[in-house]
């Protein structure tokens, strides 16, 4: 049939998932560029914090929750285009363009908070140049604190809507163009509960450390599509925890 591919995916989804995998690739790109650019000259290092400086970090910091974020979120996205597709909904593009837009203004404000919080550690002396914590005390805290929430309730809740597309849908779905937007924030409200916490995590190992932006990619792409999800969430916040207790006991 005209319109699928041999795998019986729609032409739609492929294009769809081609779009979203280039956007993390164009940011992946970017954070692989702007790490080498420190390491060869730590132009980057302990600025001082003017608008300038902290709109750019700020723009890091967005682009790296959508490399982190989109291959996540990639069967959210494909599933609310076949639904929209499926129901004949008019301008199903757009409505998916406005789903993701909605989705990455969530991750952008958060973006802006972690910037905040960025600043404040530095001006405290709490940030190395590398940008990681020379505290041992923040450390173990920021450790066990984002150890103890992947057990909270507010973290299954979230982690329940991320892992189960179909389930946001048949709760949240929205008609038309607005609707597709307050999906997609209601959707990146969700992820943010999810794994705003373990994005913290990169205070403790390095902010623009490629290793652990990558790691904790990979976590929360397990964490929201494998069986047992729930329980590797768990297997993270535990050992968290246990390794924010051995750095307090440690220092």
């Amino acid at each position: 049939m005209a319109g699928i591919n041999a795998r019986g995916m729609p032409r739609a989804s492929l294009v769809t998932l081609a779009a979203l995998l280039a956007i993390a690739g164009v940011c992946w790109w970017y954070l692989l560029d702007m790490a080498a650019g420190m390491s060869a000259g730590g132009s980057m290092m302990l600025r001082e914090w003017t608008p300038v400086y902290f709109v750019m970090m700020s723009v890091m910091w967005s682009v790296m929750m959508v490399a982190m974020m989109v291959p996540s979120a990639a069967p959210m996205v494909l599933l609310y285009r076949q639904v929209a597709r499926t129901n004949k909904l008019a301008r199903e593009a757009l409505g998916t363009g406005l789903f993701c837009a909605g989705y990455f203004v969530l991750w952008t404000l958060f973006s802006l908070v972690a910037t905040t919080l960025q600043w404040l550690l530095e001006e405290w002396a709490l940030l190395s140049p590398m940008m990681r914590s020379q505290s041992v005390a923040l450390s173990g805290i920021i450790l066990i604190g984002a150890g103890l929430y992947q057990f909270s309730s507010l973290k299954q809740a979230c982690l329940k809507n991320c892992r189960g597309p179909l389930f946001f849908i048949t709760r949240h779905w929205r008609p038309g163009p607005r609707g597709a937007f307050e999906m997609g924030i209601i959707h990146g409200a969700y992820c943010v509960g999810c794994c705003g916490a373990l994005m913290a995590l990169l205070f403790v190992g390095g902010i623009m450390d490629l290793l652990v932006i990558a790691a904790l990619a990979v976590i929360v792409l397990l964490e929201k599509t494998v069986p047992g999800g729930e329980w590797l969430a768990k297997g993270v916040g535990l050992t968290a925890i246990v390794l924010g207790i051995v750095v307090i006991a440690s220092a």
